[in-house]
């Protein structure tokens, strides 16, 4: 009889009895929009590429497999007009970026990342996902086009936009398996024509949303300002904050030991 290797089969269960792993659902939102503040949110293409990012925290390793988000496209457009959808997730600066920054900002202090972390799309058929027409509705005020260097960041937007409200629901496969920490989430939609606007959300977060403590307002940037970012409502606007209207769900993914967490 091999008792070595018996000893170490009943080690290896005895290891995987203790540390069994555990998951619980999770869910993250930022509730409904508010209807303040439009933003571009568009992949390259027949226009410059717009990147709006909002944060969220994940407190434990958390596996993501959806992803829901409000966005205004234009009048004359339907859901069969939205034609890709990609998701990006960063972490905060200075992780995955060149550190010292250029200058040409007022601040990366708290800013997503210079490059992506995660990502899924639908061209690269990582993602899938559908589209739920709401009908006619209005922002107060928008950033499309002006996202400018310093000294020309703040324009105080580029005012009222409406449109056709719309719903995005977008499935990962594989789903995003991040470790605990805090990141921005940055959605981009492809139109046959126009731009996808991102709607924002309540800020501080309110009922139906998920307040936390650490909430950061959201940025935006285009190709010729990047890998740099600035602060819609601080920078751009020159005064204020906003969230976007966006939400997460999948599981938080939690190991025990010894029957403890």
């Amino acid at each position: 009889m091999c008792t070595a290797g018996i000893a170490r089969s009943l080690a290896v269960a005895a290891f995987a009895t203790a540390c069994a792993a555990h998951a619980e659902s999770f869910d993250f939102s930022t509730g409904n929009t508010d209807g303040k503040m439009a933003a571009a949110a568009r992949p390259a293409g027949g226009a410059i590429e717009a990147e709006t990012a909002d944060d969220f925290p994940l407190e434990s390793q958390t596996t993501i497999t959806t992803a829901v988000f409000e966005g205004l496209i234009p009048g004359s457009a339907s859901a069969a007009d939205i034609t890709s959808v990609s998701i990006e997730i960063y972490r905060i600066f200075p992780l995955d970026s060149t550190d010292p920054p250029s200058g040409r900002v007022p601040t990366r202090s708290n800013s997503p990342a210079d490059v992506a972390f995660a990502d899924r799309d639908s061209t690269a058929a990582t993602l899938n996902f559908t589209v739920t027409l709401l009908g006619g509705f209005a922002a107060s005020n928008s950033v499309v086009t002006g996202v400018h260097p310093v000294p020309t960041q703040t324009t105080g937007g580029e005012g009222p936009v409406s449109g056709n409200e719309v719903v995005v629901t977008a499935t990962m496969h594989p789903s995003l398996v991040l470790p605990a920490g805090h990141y921005f989430f940055v959605p981009q939609v492809t139109l046959t024509n126009g731009t996808f606007l991102w709607l924002s959300a309540p800020k501080p977060i309110t009922a139906p949303g998920t307040p936390f403590t650490g909430d950061l307002q959201s940025w935006i940037r285009n190709a010729d300002l990047a890998p740099d970012w600035l602060r819609i409502g601080s920078d751009i606007v020159g005064s204020g904050s906003f969230n976007q209207a966006f939400s997460l769900s999948g599981t938080n993914d939690i190991i025990f030991r010894d029957g403890f967490e």
